[in-house]
């Protein structure tokens, strides 16, 4: 029996793949949200991993999902897969999880991260059964099939961006599952029966209660799904929370009395401040971790004069009158600075769109509408990205603990910081610098081993060695306040780093003598003095083998743009070097990524692997599945590989997180869509000629433009925002176009020689992607983003020299 795709099924598969790709997307954010951003990256891997597994079901059960009842399964397996996310969803908020003790030595917390695995997959395991039934059964369609699947994913790229600035993460689990359950109504249209009939009346009630649950959650003062278990802890009982607001690369919360009068917060104030001084203030939070204080202001500087007591505005001491660019602005509190010094202007560049309107709109009353101030500009950008294209210069550049410890819908640990604290990135700030311009910086200092501030040293030699600096350290002062909260015996302190564009004089000197010991300041390295010999070591910028330190110093990259990510992967099992005070958890960050490969590896094995191998031996001879083996193995692996590298490369081009959903994925998706429709003309008689020249221009395309990438980011890097997108919308396309021809060209040779294999190459296709999505992280943080991209390029090598394997194709092209 040939099976036909009707106009419902392209819809029901279109919607299928749409939902699917939202709800990865999504898990990703709520991960963020709920664990860590360095678990986040796994909701690629646990989408992969259950659609792979639902394909090893149609392959291993084949008398069930017979060609007769194959249109029945994908309505079933829809309405599943629509229930199944809601259900696992609210199985997963009650999982007691605490990410900050994860680690592989470790027992409960490495079961509770694999229960949490496995619940998770469960709805991919449905929408895989659907999708493999589809481009396996369908043969003679499987090119515009796997194109409207690949431009469904596509369009749930663009749908999420939108949906999340409307509405919170848990709601929009529910308009997921909302999508689904439409899709297994176009399937059950398409198929005759009683069955048939009660399945498409079920998903029409589910539907509705999905559709009514959704605009409940959203108009109700108390919404009944929302997050619980956050970071460790029950969310409700450790902070009230008074607002907030998601969108696809943060969640924000306000908690606080407005009221209440406290102690000011200061990231490392002096003990030289009087105690008994007090402010209102609210917390703003950021993936319930990061924060950032909202301060109280009536327009009476005198009020926030504890500003001036904050190690981390020392740089207004030594430059007064100044043009300031505070990057980062958040909740306002580097703008108020500028203002408490009287400085001349200040421009906050603010990336998160919510926060600047929680500030200004939502909050203004109460922070004084800083925005309203005739000296202050506040920028929605990315602040690298602004600064490259700004034709202005700035007498202090000024980044206060910038970190939001929010993964963006880019995964694989691509931080919205990322880009900040790089080689490239530091040598933009310092040329927007006028000539006694001061770039200051402030990261956590702990002080049995100041990775952090070590690193930000090593990046500042590096970038002023680069822009003809001979000796870096006349141009570098580092001061510390240790003891964060007041409290001296706290391990935790905080470092401010000071980096000039001429070297300091003798009066910048003097000053900043002053100013230490009148707050009680420690200078840890002057031109003169320091306290630590390795800092004096570093900051000389001379060819030092940094290798000899426990912790990865180096000066990051864009091609490996990790700072917070510095414990070696040769030491994820020391759980010494894991320490690092109050952000111990980015030394975890790289030991998550072996606890993944650990989980994904079994997990794989046992459930999609072993299956696969078991029945493929009992009833195929190895050496006529061999080659498709290698051949999807191979094209999962590289595509993943390339999707990841590219992403993250282009990801610090664009500049802002939104752009890796709604240009990056979208473009390679749609771009792939289209590459699978173009191999639609391709039969029988023409495949085995078609197939080698295809999968060679593929990898030509993308030797040149893996090649050209790096510059090309390089030239355009000041250019608009639209040049800038047009350009990384091109390179995508155009490798995407050739990427999304590999697959169907697998699959309609497997189903001209061995049409049963299809079901275990789309098994083994997905596995490989599982661990792809995994191995990317690795290579990237062990080697460079381009070392995980050529490697990328040399499976799709081990694709083409496969398709040699078989006898058509040696003897078409006359290789004995």
């Amino acid at each position: 029996m040939e099976l036909t795709a009707k106009k419902q099924t392209y819809l029901g598969l279109f919607l299928v793949s749409l939902a699917s790709l939202m709800q990865e997307i999504l898990l990703l954010r709520i991960f963020s949200v709920t664990m860590w951003y360095h678990f986040a990256f796994m909701a690629v891997s646990i989408a992969m991993f259950g659609m792979t597994l639902g394909a090893v079901i149609v392959y291993i059960f084949p008398k069930i999902f017979t060609n007769d009842r194959v249109k029945h399964h994908l309505a079933l397996s829809s309405l599943f897969f629509s229930i199944s996310i809601l259900v696992s969803f609210l199985v997963y908020l009650k999982i007691p999880f605490d990410p900050s003790k994860a680690s592989i030595g470790l027992l409960p917390d490495f079961l509770n991260l694999t229960l949490i695995y496995v619940t998770v997959s469960i709805p991919f395991i449905f929408s895989g059964i659907a999708v493999c039934l589809i481009l396996t059964k369908f043969n003679k369609q499987v090119s515009s099939l796997y194109a409207a699947d690949l431009i469904g994913a596509a369009g749930g790229c663009i749908l999420l961006v939108y949906i999340l600035n409307i509405f919170t993460g848990p709601t929009v689990i529910l308009v997921i599952a909302f999508i689904a359950s439409l899709a297994a109504i176009f399937f059950s249209m398409d198929t005759q029966g009683a069955h048939s009939k009660i399945i498409r009346n079920f998903a029409i009630i589910c539907a509705l209660f999905f559709l009514f649950g959704a605009v409940l959650n959203t108009t109700s003062k108390t919404p009944w799904l929302e997050l619980t278990w956050v970071k460790g802890s029950n969310e409700a009982e450790k902070i009230k929370v008074i607002y907030e607001k998601w969108n696809s690369f943060s969640r924000i919360t306000v908690d606080g009395d407005k009221n209440l009068e406290v102690s000011p917060f200061g990231w490392g104030l002096s003990p030289v401040y009087p105690a008994d001084k007090k402010i209102k203030q609210l917390w703003l939070l950021i993936d319930a971790n990061a924060g950032t204080p909202l301060t109280s202001f009536s327009g009476d500087l005198n009020d926030v004069d504890f500003l001036k007591y904050d190690i981390i505005n020392s740089a207004h001491y030594l430059r007064g009158n100044a043009d300031v660019l505070a990057i980062g602005s958040g909740g306002g509190r580097d703008v108020l600075s500028a203002l408490v010094f009287n400085q001349k202007s200040v421009v906050g560049v603010e990336i998160n769109k919510n926060i600047i309107d929680v500030t200004n709109k939502v909050f203004g009353d109460f922070t004084g509408h800083l925005d309203k101030n005739p000296k202050v500009t506040f920028v929605n950008d990315e602040a690298r990205s602004h600064i490259s294209r700004s034709e202005n210069k700035f007498d202090i550049i000024q980044a206060s603990l910038i970190d939001t410890w929010a993964a963006t819908s880019a995964g694989a640990f691509a931080l919205t910081e990322n880009s900040l604290y790089t080689i490239e990135a530091w040598k933009t700030f310092l040329n927007h610098l006028n000539p006694r311009g001061i770039l200051t910086f402030s990261r956590w200092y702990f002080r049995d081993d100041p990775a952090e501030i070590y690193r930000l040293t090593s990046l500042a030699a590096s970038s002023l060695k680069q822009l003809g600096v001979e000796n870096p350290r006349d141009n570098i002062i580092i001061l510390r306040r240790m003891g964060v909260e007041n409290n001296p015996a706290l391990p935790d302190g905080v470092g401010t780093i000071l980096v000039a564009k001429d070297p300091f004089s003798e009066v910048d000197l003097k000053n900043i003598e002053d100013l230490a010991k009148k707050m009680q300041f420690e200078i840890v390295l002057s031109p003169k003095n320091t306290i630590d010999p390795n800092f004096a070591v570093i900051a000389s910028g001379k060819n030092l083998d940094l290798s000899n330190f426990s912790l990865n110093i180096r000066p990051p990259t864009d091609d490996t743009p990790f700072f917070f990510n510095m414990l070696k992967i040769k030491d994820i099992f020391n759980k010494n070097l894991r320490e690092q005070g109050r952000v111990s958890f980015n030394m975890k960050a790289v030991a998550v990524v072996g606890i993944l490969l650990i989980i994904t590896f079994v997990l794989s094995l046992v459930f999609i692997v072993s299956p696969l191998l078991i029945r493929t031996v009992s009833e195929t001879k190895l050496s006529v599945a061999a080659p498709f083996i290698i051949y999807f193995s191979s094209i999962g692996l590289g595509f993943m590989m390339v999707e990841i590298s590219q992403m993250q490369r282009l990801n610090i081009f664009l500049g802002h997180p939104v752009y890796s959903l709604s240009v990056l994925l979208f473009a390679l998706l749609l771009s792939g869509g289209i590459g699978s429709y173009l191999t639609k003309k391709i039969n029988k008689d023409n495949v085995i000629n078609s197939a080698p020249k295809r999968i060679t221009a593929l990898i030509l395309s993308l030797i040149i433009f893996g090649g050209l990438t790096p510059y090309i980011t390089q030239i355009f890097q000041s250019s608009n925002s639209a040049t800038r997108i047009i350009i990384s919308a091109a390179t995508l396309f155009i490798l995407g176009i050739f990427m999304g021809m590999a697959f169907p060209i697998g699959m309609k040779i497997a189903g001209f020689k061995s049409p049963n294999l299809t079901p275990l190459l789309w098994g083994v296709n997905g596995a490989m992607s599982v661990f792809a999505s995994v191995l990317a992280v690795a290579v990237s943080l062990a080697f460079s983003i381009s070392a995980a991209f050529w490697l990328g390029v040399i499976f799709y090598v081990i694709a083409l020299l496969s398709l040699f394997l078989l006898k058509e194709i040696r003897q078409k092209y006359w290789v004995t």
